[in-house]
């Protein structure tokens, strides 16, 4: 894991999490526009890293090494904590600990409910086969990329992440990602907004949110119509942050 640190370090902590195969920079909009007045930290979650292969082992090992970060960076606080799809499962995993204290915790599009074991292997050779014709440059992927996943300017990004990408940390993400989240009442302090579209695969998030606020009634779920998995983030982080604003004002 590689941590990115944007604005004044004596300022309160953002803390913005990525989705699977989306490279870190996808957050620079709102990492800029946080960092005037914030401490932003964006890190490169394992498998995902571009200048070296790393590899992804679980999602509990991720919320361990996002841990010892807030403990010996931040003085185990954060401000405001936020995660995009697989992102969004780390930090509702982050905010069980109670070795850190969060005040802020923003789910967009975050997976919470059991996949069954074979559209979990399904899931895997999907992934994989993407991954193996974006390194050969398969044009068509490129297309449906721009159109279906992360904007134009991200493709060369996304490349560099994927030509780094191990079949193993596929699986593992897979296999940690797509299980049983144990839901439980969260800090009644801590503020918590869950965001997500209606189209697609976006009922797994709805009802993620749903179980979610069952035994967190201090939670707001916000529904966008017509807006695909991670489509806010990824495609109108302008309205994303908007949104976040809302919340914390």
């Amino acid at each position: 894991m590689v941590f990115h640190t944007y604005g004044n370090k004596e300022n309160q902590a953002v803390i913005l999490l990525h989705g699977m195969l989306t490279p870190y920079q996808i957050w620079d909009e709102a990492a800029s526009y946080f960092s005037n007045r914030y401490y932003v930290i964006v890190p490169e979650l394992d498998g995902h890293t571009e200048k070296e292969k790393s590899t992804f082992i679980s999602v509990e090992d991720e919320v361990n090494m996002l841990i010892e970060y807030i403990r010996q960076e931040l003085n185990g606080k954060v401000y405001l904590l936020a995660g995009l799809s697989m992102g969004g499962r780390i930090a509702a995993e982050l905010a069980k600990s109670d070795a850190v204290s969060i005040e802020y915790l923003v789910l967009d599009g975050a997976p919470l409910t059991k996949t069954n074991s074979l559209l979990m292997t399904i899931m895997k050779k999907n992934y994989w086969s993407i991954i193996r014709r974006s390194q050969k440059r398969d044009p068509k992927v490129k297309e449906t990329f721009k159109k279906d996943f992360l904007p134009e300017k991200f493709w060369e990004l996304y490349l560099k992440i994927a030509d780094n990408m191990k079949q193993q940390s596929v699986n593992n993400i897979i296999d940690s990602v797509f299980i049983p989240f144990e839901f439980i009442s969260y800090p009644g302090h801590m503020k918590i907004l869950f965001m997500h579209g209606t189209k697609g695969n976006e009922s797994v998030s709805r009802k993620g949110a749903i179980r979610m606020k069952e035994q967190n009634p201090q939670m707001e779920i916000r529904c966008f119509d017509g807006l695909a998995h991670a489509e806010l983030a990824c495609f109108k982080q302008d309205q994303w942050i908007k949104e976040v604003e809302d919340l914390i004002k």
